[in-house]
């Protein structure tokens, strides 16, 4: 049987990125992003409804989300939804329902800050920082280490 778990999101940052580190060193940011979709009812009222969603990222990514991302940027995420439990120390059991960035793409510069001509040359892009999972994320195959770790 076949699956598939790919999500494509762009949205807005509801919040500036959280980050941390794990004990093994390793970087993790979390961040909440909005998506929005207008439409109109049957009796031709529009209607805006917004999604909000948490997103992860890890290793070099995730600093460069927390350098460079703030509340209301506009972003486009490529990435997996990742269920993860948990128990909390008091004996009470979490969990939820996150996506996991692969690939986060800024899609503005902060207006007018001369950190826009920065972010494009940090990164060697020409116009949108692109930061991908390729740079500094543990390999596939090592996710479950991290699950139980995660501080949050």
């Amino acid at each position: 049987m076949a699956s598939l778990n790919k999500v494509f999101l762009i949205g807005r940052l509801t919040r500036d990125p959280d980050l941390r580190y794990i004990p093994s060193g390793a970087a993790v940011v979390s961040f909440g992003l909005a998506t929005s979709r207008v439409y109109t009812t049957q009796s031709g009222e529009k209607k805006e409804e917004v999604c909000f969603v948490r997103v992860v990222a890890w290793g070099r990514q995730a600093e460069i989300c927390n350098q460079y991302l703030n509340k209301g940027r506009l972003i486009f995420i490529e990435g997996r939804l990742q269920y993860r439990s948990w128990e909390t120390p008091e004996g009470g059991k979490r969990n939820t329902l996150e996506v996991r960035a692969d690939r986060i793409q800024f899609l503005e510069r902060k207006p007018g800050s001369a950190e826009a001509a920065t972010e494009s040359l940090t990164t060697g892009q020409n116009a949108e920082a692109v930061v991908s999972a390729e740079q500094g994320l543990p390999p596939a195959d090592t996710d479950e280490q991290f699950e139980d770790k995660v501080p949050f």
